[in-house]
């Protein structure tokens, strides 16, 4: 059987929104996986709404195309307001606790709430709340190795920016660390 992963990340532009689409897309490419990362944005980007639609797959992408997911990553109100319908029952929704006021409703979907914004402050580099969202993703949906995520940061990130790998690594760690912290006091 095919595995195939359908993600949404949305949030407003300059949260790193298409940034989390581009690293799963290239990490899934690191691992051999077909993967397709299709951008949205408005002509404002920073400060108005963007997304991004990746698909990471062990066989062919038939259309990039898409309008449920078995992922959303939302990063603000609007995002939720638009796509938690998109999520397939049984599917995810993680979001940013500081910039949702309304909270997710749905009970036949998996929701993570994530301080990735806070966690952020708290390491003094407010890019790397988005990584904080990957690393919560990847643990509950192992898709791809962190490892891979790291690999793709060496790729996508300009060399005079790689300083920041070892923090995004942090954050990655955090966000995985924060799930499971939560689903153990779940059980």
């Amino acid at each position: 059987m095919t595995k195939e992963h359908e993600i949404i990340f949305a949030g407003f532009g300059g949260q790193g929104v298409l940034s989390m689409g581009r690293l799963i897309a290239y990490a899934g490419m690191i691992e051999g996986k077909e993967v397709s990362w299709m951008p949205s944005y408005g002509p404002e980007m920073r400060g108005g709404t963007a997304n991004c639609i990746v698909i990471v797959s062990d066989s062919r992408i038939s259309s990039p195309i898409i309008s449920m997911f078995d992922t959303a990553i939302l990063l603000n109100q609007p995002s939720i307001d638009k796509f938690e319908k998109a999520v397939k029952p049984g599917g995810l929704l993680i979001y940013e606790k500081s910039t949702v006021i309304n909270p997710p409703t749905r009970t036949d979907i998996d929701v993570v709430c994530i301080s990735g914004n806070e966690e952020a402050d708290k390491l003094n580099v407010k890019q790397v709340a988005n990584m904080f969202m990957v690393g919560a993703f990847l643990e509950k949906r192992p898709i791809l190795k962190i490892e891979n995520i790291i690999e793709a940061l060496k790729k996508a990130l300009p060399p005079r920016r790689h300083n920041l790998i070892p923090v995004n690594k942090q954050a990655l760690t955090r966000g995985s660390e924060i799930v499971k912290l939560a689903d153990s006091i779940s059980a």
